[in-house]
């Protein structure tokens, strides 16, 4: 099984009582995601409880301590397992593009050619080498050469924005929602806040 990368842990190990394992998988073409289920991690839930129950019994204390170590010690394994988990499931939804090796939704994918849509879209383009004569429906005679958007692969007609999707095709780069920072177009997460976009 290929080990993908295009996760987030959104997993709260602490000894809390909303412990629990739970990854988010996103396709490195577009906005998709897949997220696993939610699967409580028992005993730092418990730990989680009985660290509440010691501001009320002194006695409790050393057993929260204990089962707190209990529960970090278990804790890797179990995240370990559920990630596993997580994957095994996650292969369904995503494809690994044989020349870019990133992770692509269905959406993005071309089983014929077993590429994602962001490396058909550089094939595509003028002087790409294996564009020339690329059946993938875009003739450069017809679109005057013209680059087709990196988001719907429609071919472009001039312009700003795609007049499929909207896409800003002149922009360089793009904005942290998270923090407002600047980061070039092609950034996974944000420098300076680590959002994943």
């Amino acid at each position: 099984m290929i080990r993908m990368k295009n996760y987030r842990d959104l997993s709260n190990t602490a000894s809390d009582v909303g412990a629990g394992f739970q990854f988010e998988f996103y396709c490195q073409c577009c906005d998709f995601t897949w997220r696993s289920a939610f699967k409580p991690h028992r005993m730092g839930q418990l730990t989680g409880w009985l660290n509440r129950l010691t501001f009320l019994m002194t006695d409790l204390n050393k057993a929260g301590k204990a089962t707190s170590a209990m529960s970090m010690a278990g804790g890797r394994e179990a995240h370990e397992e559920a990630f596993e988990a997580a994957q095994a499931q996650a292969q369904r939804y995503f494809n690994q593009c044989s020349e870019c090796r990133n992770q692509a939704c269905d959406e993005c994918w071309d089983d014929e050619r077993q590429l994602c849509k962001t490396c058909i879209t550089k094939q595509m383009r003028p002087g790409a080498g294996s564009g020339a004569g690329y059946g993938g429906g875009y003739d450069e005679g017809q679109s005057g050469g013209a680059l087709a958007c990196p988001n719907c692969q429609t071919p472009s007609s001039g312009g700003r924005f795609c007049h499929e999707c909207g896409f800003d095709m002149a922009s360089t780069h793009k904005s942290c929602p998270g923090c407002g920072s600047v980061m070039p177009r092609a950034a996974r997460f944000c420098t300076d806040c680590g959002h994943g976009f």
